[in-house]
């Protein structure tokens, strides 16, 4: 595609040495560019893309797209002789640049939008697998991975919604791949980053909002906003035949529903659990195989079981039932069983089984509200302590630590807290953080928590206090692949660290999980914490 054909999807302030160069690709990273490839400086929050430029003409970038007028860049920059863009936001430009690049995906499929605090992936999923439970072939994109047909495409470190490149490269594959529907997991950050732009989206669902990213959006209603922009986009998305634009709202959640609801302009259905809703989610009961509860709708009542704990999942299962029923008129019994089938979420309730006499989990859980509901759900079901290992990221919502520190002190029997993504701030101050929580309704330190610097070790611990029918929890990490430190992203993965330490309580032997900057291993196998952060 030349650049004269992407022209005229992007708003141009400026356009300096225009020539109709052939584009190979649509890229924001600078180490992605490929020789040919247009180059998108976008302003992120913690690095300008604009320092980048030259690293992209090193490596081929056939033409730059920029905010910063051509003269007032660095001057090596400032002196290419290639195509430069400016424009007024990169961060709107490259989501068209791309969607065109690849000749628009979206307009070729049913777009599916999951937003919400919590919920999200497993939401997701559900929707994901009912869809191919009837027949439909539908790809994912959600934070864990993506999934074109049966491929399983790994989207990176610490990826909430990738960059808009990226996603409209994934839509684009799964267009090639005979796909016709799409999943999305949108998160705040994508949203109000612009990653989404392009995505054209049919139906757009809520699961909840609740305490979590106000370090990056400032206060609640930002957030708020950020959220509904997946909601207002649905009027204006692209009509597709067959398909009618439509909102699907959590009629519990009291924090968005009244929000979201006064602003659509499209249609609307809800779900919930207390309130009357189009589809009620009644008599929950937990059983040896999970949970079922009846689903009440205007048209039928039935009944779903799935392996999935807690009302939370009732609630997230509700959601897949309203996108599938009004959304996309796909039949009961099709819903029931891609419910009662889908397949286990890696880092999702992901039980760790070494033949030991009490169970060991890893999930994500990494806000107030998810870890509640996490921690009401295993209560239900376990006839043992709770034991609960967490942390709380570093140059994120600080607010969020200790309300995570009160509701694990509160609803846990054990609490260890321990290191998690402490970036540049020192993981102890956060930690500390934590435990005020946990003091504020009650707890005791060297009682009822404990503060283990050492991911590894603090697991470690946790195992070794377990007995039979008790449960440990390892929260927050789930499926990441790393941990960042300072800069510097360490491998990690909690389901090595707590396989290890439940098969070093079994007397197996197993590798030793990665180590981290908070652990110096000495020759005689003791470690010393580091504490700088």
């Amino acid at each position: 595609m030349k650049i004269s054909e992407l022209i005229e999807f992007v708003q141009l302030s400026n356009l300096h040495n225009a020539s109709d160069l052939e584009i190979t690709a649509v890229v924001e990273d600078s180490r992605a560019v490929i020789p040919g490839a247009i180059f998108v400086a976008r302003r992120g929050r913690e690095y300008d893309g604009h320092r980048f430029i030259q690293a992209a003409l090193d490596s081929g970038a056939a033409a730059i797209v920029g905010e910063i007028d051509l003269g007032k860049l660095p001057e090596s920059s400032a002196k290419t002789s290639v195509p430069y863009l400016q424009v007024p936001d990169a961060s709107v430009a490259v989501g068209n640049l791309a969607a065109a690049f690849h000749d628009f995906p979206a307009h070729d499929l049913v777009m599916i939008g999951v937003t919400g605090t919590d919920g999200k992936t497993t939401t997701c999923n559900l929707i994901h697998n009912v869809l191919r439970t009837a027949g439909i072939p539908t790809g994912l994109i959600s934070t864990v991975n993506a999934v074109i047909g049966d491929e399983v495409v790994d989207t990176g470190f610490h990826v909430t919604t990738p960059d808009a490149a990226a996603v409209q490269s994934l839509l684009s594959q799964m267009v090639a791949a005979g796909m016709t529907h799409c999943v999305v997991e949108a998160t705040s950050h994508g949203l109000a980053q612009h990653r989404l732009n392009g995505c054209e989206f049919d139906i757009a669902v809520l699961t909840n909002i609740t305490h979590e990213h106000l370090d990056y959006h400032g206060s609640l209603g930002a957030y708020l906003q950020a959220k509904n922009m997946l909601f207002d986009g649905l009027s204006s998305s692209v009509p597709k035949v067959g398909i009618r634009k439509l909102a699907i709202l959590n009629r519990d959640d009291e924090c968005s529903y009244s929000y979201i609801r006064e602003r659509l302009e499209v249609a609307c259905v809800d779900y919930g659990l207390r309130m009357s809703t189009n589809y009620q989610g009644e008599n929950v009961r937990v059983v040896e195989s999970g949970t079922c509860f009846d689903v009440i709708s205007e048209s039928a009542t039935f009944q779903v079981d799935t392996a999935l704990i807690g009302e939370y999942n009732v609630s997230n299962c509700l959601a897949a039932v309203a996108v599938a029923r009004s959304g996309l008129d796909i039949g009961i019994e099709t819903i029931q069983s891609g419910i009662s089938t889908m397949p286990s979420i890696p880092g999702r309730m992901e039980y760790i089984d070494v033949g030991q006499e009490f169970d060991a989990v890893v999930d994500f859980a990494h806000t107030p509200n998810s870890l509640r509901e996490l921690l009401r759900a295993v209560k239900e079901i376990i006839s043992g302590r709770v034991i609960v290992v967490f942390g709380s990221a570093g140059l994120r919502d600080t607010a969020k630590r200790s309300l995570m520190g009160s509701v694990a002190a509160e609803l846990a029997d054990v609490t260890v807290i321990t290191a998690e993504d402490p970036r540049t701030e020192s993981p102890l101050d956060i930690m500390a953080e934590i435990a005020a929580g946990c003091v504020k309704v009650g707890g005791i330190e060297g009682e009822t928590f404990w503060r283990l610097t050492d991911r590894a070790e603090a697991i470690k611990f946790a195992v070794d206090l377990a007995g039979p029918g008790d449960i440990v929890l390892a929260c927050g990490k789930a499926h990441e692949q790393s941990m960042c430190f300072g800069a510097v992203e360490y491998p990690w993965d909690d389901r090595v660290a707590m396989r290890a330490a439940v098969a070093e309580r079994m007397g197996t032997a197993m590798s030793t999980p990665l180590v981290l900057p908070t652990s110096a291993l000495f020759s005689d196998g003791s470690r010393l914490d580091i504490n700088d952060g």
